[in-house]
């Protein structure tokens, strides 16, 4: 076993032990976001709410970005054009340097790291970073669903060629039944 794979292999592990966050974190976005619509920009209860909640989601960020970096490193399924593939690794390596870098903004929020200059700037950085894996996701959709309507139309083109209903394999109807074999005496 190649040391890639052994990566690959702790990675994973280390990726399904990680996302059991997730529930958390949903959680307490909706918490975050309902204050957040509560206090409206004014101060008090819900404001402070809204700003404990988001550094405490920060904390289950920890760590996230080994997600990214495992599909960074994972190999593509075969067929896959080259331009979406640079475009997915792209995503994967900006959105894992976002969460990196957001970790160092969160130690900053809370203290431990005492540079708040440049933890401003990791910030700034981070957020290009997460526009940056935005655009690369929102490209790599739009030509996936390129694709998708391509083949739907090949096949749709394929259905017309032929039979509808003939199963164009075997030669038999796809109803599987003699009486529907396409000849228009089906009724009789």
């Amino acid at each position: 076993m190649s040391t890639l794979d052994v990566t690959r292999a702790e990675l994973a592990l280390l990726v399904l032990y990680l996302n059991k966050a997730e529930a958390r974190d949903k959680l307490c976005r909706a918490i975050q976001y309902g204050s957040k619509f509560i206090h409206n920009g004014e101060a008090g209860t819900a404001q402070n709410v809204d700003k404990s909640t988001s550094l405490a989601r920060k904390v289950f960020r920890l760590f996230k970005f080994v997600n990214d970096l495992h599909a960074l490193i994972s190999p593509t399924p075969q067929g896959t054009p080259l331009p979406i593939v640079l475009l997915g690794k792209s995503k994967n390596a900006l959105l894992s340097t976002f969460l990196f870098l957001d970790q160092i903004v969160w130690l900053g929020r809370t203290g431990i790291y005492k540079n708040k200059e440049r933890a401003e700037l990791l910030g700034r950085i981070s957020l290009f970073c997460w526009m940056g894996s935005s655009v690369c996701t929102t490209l790599v959709e739009l030509a996936e669903l390129g694709r998708l309507s391509k083949s739907m139309k090949k096949l749709e083109k394929d259905i017309k060629g032929g039979d509808k209903y003939q199963d164009t394999s075997s030669g038999e109807s796809i109803y599987g039944c003699s009486c529907c074999s396409g000849s228009a005496s089906a009724g009789t």
